[in-house]
């Protein structure tokens, strides 16, 4: 068949007999043959390209042996060009937007949009990982779809020492291992059950082993601290990049009350309390606990920060307007995958916030809720895109969202 064009997840978009195929480890423009993997009748087929006849200028010979058909499925775009992984990245966004967000396609801010690239290259670049276990235990990351698991000696795109401390032993008891590696080179490894929960944490520094706690991160030019393996910016370079996109779009005036939803352990909050200043007044409202604790000792040298622990809900987020008892003049969110929804995005339009600055993991959840934003008077006044997971399909994205 002749691949049509990329689609959000990590494929193309097929037709073979009037019938719509969603082919992995192809590129747009090319003609492959295909191995079915799923048929879902009468509606459509997932397929492998497993022989390519005419191969797009993109293509490349894959860097990590276990990437390819019916193998390790962490990796999308490992047959691309990095230059022309972002530009699919580009597209999917544009096409989500349009299709889901309700944007025309001739609007610069999408049309233009261009995915920037991170420094570090494509390659060593993730140091966080949950690699899983088998009953043997032997490590390794599942196939596409599925929940067979491929044993790994090496990981291209996760950091050499975190992919070391894994792969390099047997985990005899455990479903999966998480590791992460800080900014000061100590690895963390939390052993699961089959469960997901937690069993142990070790963590090795640069002089041995060393008490489970927290990590070091540094961006926005000061020192973070973060559990262990809790949530940060995987790429080493993207909170630095994303910090400054949200910065640049909040533009945050001293005085200002700022609203940061789905803080975490603060980053973005505590990157724009200095602008607002002393009589300003930043509320950082995150449900992990840990994450508040971390927040909490970022923020000692910044009294204008405050932390509040609690989930990001429509309701949650109502009360928390009334007990501000001003509008914020800017909210700033980083909502998991699934995104804000519907109900959030209405009540802080509702609120009024001269800005909304918001960080997406995921450009279909995003265009849904700038949709939402719509509603309430909202129009997307700034884009930028940020290849944090080089080789995957995944994209960051930072919007602005304004009144005219």
């Amino acid at each position: 068949m002749t691949v049509g064009p990329v689609a959000h997840g990590g494929h193309c978009v097929a037709r073979h007999e009037g019938r719509v195929v969603f082919v992995r480890h192809a590129l747009p423009g090319e003609r492959v043959t295909v191995r079915v993997t799923e048929d879902r009748q009468p509606g459509f087929c997932r397929a492998d390209a497993v022989e390519v006849l005419d191969a797009a200028p993109d293509r490349v010979e894959r860097p990590c042996p276990h990437s390819g058909p019916g193998r390790c499925g962490g990796c999308d775009w490992q047959h691309v060009a990095p230059a022309g992984q972002r530009r699919l990245k580009a597209a999917v966004v544009r096409e989500q937007l349009t299709r889901l967000g309700g944007l025309p396609g001739e609007d610069p801010l999408v049309r233009d949009l261009a995915v920037e690239e991170l420094p570090g290259g494509p390659l060593r670049w993730r140091t966080r990982t949950r690699f899983a276990v088998d009953r043997a235990g032997v490590a390794g990351l599942r196939r596409h779809r599925s929940h067979d698991l491929v044993p790994l000696d090496d990981c291209p795109i996760t950091v050499e020492p975190a992919a070391r401390a894994v792969l390099d032993r047997r985990w005899p008891g455990a479903g999966a291992v998480d590791v992460a590696v800080d900014s000061a080179g100590s690895v963390t490894t939390t052993r699961l059950d089959r469960r997901g929960r937690p069993q142990s944490t070790r963590v090795v520094g640069a002089d041995g082993p060393a008490p489970a706690g927290r990590a070091a991160r540094s961006a926005a030019g000061r020192d973070w601290e973060v559990e262990g393996t809790g949530f940060w910016q995987v790429h080493p370079a993207a909170a630095d990049a994303l910090a400054a996109a949200v910065a640049g779009f909040a533009a945050v005036a001293p005085g200002e009350t700022v609203l940061d939803l789905y803080a975490g352990a603060g980053l973005f909050g505590g990157a724009l309390a200095p602008a607002a200043g002393p009589a300003g007044r930043v509320v950082c409202v995150e449900a992990d606990e840990a994450a508040c604790a971390a927040a909490a000792a970022n923020f000692a040298a910044l009294p204008q920060a405050e932390v509040w622990q609690g989930q990001v809900d429509a309701e949650g987020l109502t009360g928390l307007l009334a007990e501000l008892g001003t509008g914020p003049d800017v909210v700033v969110l980083d909502p998991p995958r699934a995104g804000a929804g519907a109900a959030v995005s209405r009540v802080l339009a509702a609120a009024g916030p001269r800005a909304v600055v918001y960080v997406a993991c995921d450009p279909a959840s995003l265009a849904r809720d700038v949709a939402a934003f719509a509603e309430g008077g909202y129009r997307l006044a700034g884009l930028r895109g940020f290849d944090a997971f080089p080789m995957t399909a995944h994209v960051e994205c930072v919007a602005l969202l304004a009144r005219p």
